[in-house]
C-alpha cells in the first residue's frame, strides 16, 4: 500500500508486481501516478504525455510557419523584386 501524494488516500497497488514506471489512478482524486521506489512503495504524479505531445504539435507547426515564410522571401528575392 503507497500514499496519494496529492489527497494522502491509500492507493491499493500490488506490492509484489510493482515494478518502477508502473502508473496507476489515485481512487479518491483520479490523480495518474507513477511507481518511483519499490523498496519502500512509492508514488509520484505521473508525467502526462498528452500535454508533451500537444506541445511538440505546437513547435511543429511553428517551424513549418517560418519554412513558409523563407520560402516566399525566397521567391520575392528571385523575382527580382527586392533588387535594385
Amino acid at each position: 500500500m503507497a500514499n496519494c501524494p496529492e489527497c494522502d488516500a491509500d492507493v491499493e497497488l500490488d506490492e509484489v508486481d510493482a515494478d518502477v514506471g508502473d502508473e496507476v489512478s489515485c481512487a479518491e482524486c483520479g490523480q495518474n501516478l507513477m511507481v518511483v521506489n519499490t523498496d519502500p512503495l512509492e508514488l509520484d504524479f505521473a508525467s502526462d504525455d498528452d500535454e508533451d505531445d500537444e506541445d511538440d504539435d505546437l513547435d511543429e507547426e511553428d517551424e513549418d510557419d517560418a519554412d513558409e515564410e523563407d520560402a516566399e522571401d525566397e521567391d520575392e528575392t528571385e523575382d527580382g523584386d527586392w533588387d535594385e
